[in-house]
């Protein structure tokens, strides 16, 4: 009777699909890796990386099945409550910028289903624009502060609407040379030296690209032991999920390079970083003569996307970090007020403040679509580093097996699952360290700048924390 209520791995495999992969990650594969030529990248991400850490995950939410706090809960477990505290700072930090480049996200999406094109947005003086985001960044961390969690939901449709996009992108443009013939497609060379990469400065460091895209499992693990037969069914279900992601991102690819020339791109980067999800979509309501109706469509999910999950964002790291009551003792009192609805006043106007301060820094960029090009890259470095803790969690958890017991283990070996999750935090540092690359000296003081100032501002805290006990 109990097992009835259980689900079934293929459906674990479609939850986890939809929260891990969207249509911004084919778009940023293709548009940093040259075209098709990112498949190769692909296949060994998700061989080399996204399997192994998929399953991790999947022992680490078995072996603390009753906790729902996520990474900072396995922590806390293992390592003790203060280092749980910094993976809850390191949650909650990554989430900064974050919650800059929604703003960014949420005002160029309106721009696009109001005007339809790129010019208009990228035409508005910066300084103007920055001004506008900033403001929208200040109304919604004034929701978050009321309480006012209604967009949760919203969210949640959103995001399925996104990924039905995502997915319907794909079948429509593989289509369209059957129904428009005449559409005027680019035509594609599979040939060994077009696919195989240039193993260059510029590729290793976009590889953050690919790290940031394939994260994020973790949000997953409460459900490990609602599957039937878990040390069968979840496995099972994270390679479906990877097979899945592999699929689409192949076949996105090549969908993405019957529209795009990949020296097109380099020669416009920062517009079709910006841009391409929108060019996409128009291009493919031209294919099927129904004009600007599918980059309308996508332009408002995006827009309803990317605003909804500001208040999120805003909202849920800051609770994650300051309602443990184990780690309570190292962040000073003041962070932790709240308000009448619950809230935490203080932490927001924090929020407001660092993000508000990045999205400031950029008002000297020349150009709006600079501004996300940036925004994308200092999310792929910094965003990543949260998944340092699932690795440190698991290597934790392996070392006192015997005080865990788990229902599902990844591998039986204590030998092999050290090395897996030594590798996945070694890449994963790698990565986000050579992602703080450019030949943009702007660009790459902000990428190191804003890791360290996060970094620097979670070690002070508990300081002040201490100094209020005494």
């Amino acid at each position: 009777m109990e097992n009835s209520k259980k689900m079934k791995w293929y459906t674990l495999a479609f939850m986890a699909f939809s929260t891990v992969w969207g249509f911004g990650n084919v778009l940023n594969g293709f548009v940093y890796f040259n075209g098709i030529q990112v498949i190769f990248s692909w296949v060994f991400m998700f061989a080399l990386y996204f399997v192994p850490y998929a399953l991790m995950v999947g022992e680490l939410g078995s072996a603390f099945k009753d906790l729902g706090g996520g990474v900072s809960s396995w922590i806390n477990e293992t390592m003790g409550p203060k280092v749980a505290y910094y993976a809850g700072w390191t949650y909650w930090a990554c989430h900064i910028t974050y919650i800059a480049s929604k703003s960014s996200g949420g005002l160029k999406a309106l721009s696009w289903a109001v005007f339809r094109n790129a010019e208009t947005y990228d035409t508005f003086p910066t300084l103007a624009v920055q001004l506008v985001t900033l403001a929208i960044l200040l109304i919604f961390c004034w929701v978050a502060s009321q309480g006012m969690n209604p967009l949760k939901s919203l969210a949640t449709a959103a995001g399925s609407s996104m990924f039905v996009m995502s997915i319907l992108f794909i079948l429509m443009m593989f289509a369209a040379p059957v129904i428009n013939p005449n559409g005027g497609y680019v035509s594609m060379d599979f040939s060994l030296k077009n696919i195989v990469p240039q193993f260059n400065v510029n590729y290793f460091t976009s590889l953050s690209i690919l790290v940031f895209a394939v994260g994020g499992c973790e949000k997953i693990s409460p459900y490990v032991n609602k599957v039937e037969n878990p040390s069968k069914g979840f496995p099972r279900g994270m390679i479906t999920l990877a097979i899945m992601v592999m699929v689409c991102a192949i076949l996105g690819t090549i969908a993405m390079g019957m529209m795009f020339d990949p020296e097109v791109i380099n020669e416009n980067f920062s517009s079709y970083v910006s841009n391409g999800a929108y060019w996409a979509f128009q291009q493919l309501g031209e294919y099927y003569h129904v004009g600007d109706l599918l980059l309308v469509i996508y332009a408002l999910c995006n827009m309803v996307g990317q605003l909804s999950t500001l208040v999120i964002s805003i909202d849920a790291p800051l609770r994650m970090l300051l309602d443990n009551k184990d780690t309570q003792q190292f962040i000073p009192k003041a962070l932790l007020k709240q308000n009448k609805h619950g809230a935490y006043v203080n932490g927001i106007k924090l929020v407001a403040l660092l993000s508000g301060a990045i999205i400031l820094v950029q008002s000297v960029v020349p150009g709006a679509a600079a501004v996300l090009t940036q925004l994308t890259k200092l999310n792929s470095v910094c965003m990543p580093l949260r998944y340092l803790w699932v690795f440190v969690a698991y290597i934790a958890l392996r070392r006192q097996l015997d005080k865990f017991p788990a229902e599902y283990r990844f591998v039986k070996g204590q030998g092999l699952a050290m090395f897996f999750g030594c590798w996945c935090f070694a890449v994963t540092l790698a990565c986000c360290i050579m992602g703080m690359y450019s030949t943009d000296l702007f660009t790459m003081v902000l990428n190191i700048a804003t890791p360290i100032v996060l970094t620097a501002l979670g070690l002070i805290l508990p300081q002040i924390a201490k100094r209020e006990a005494q």
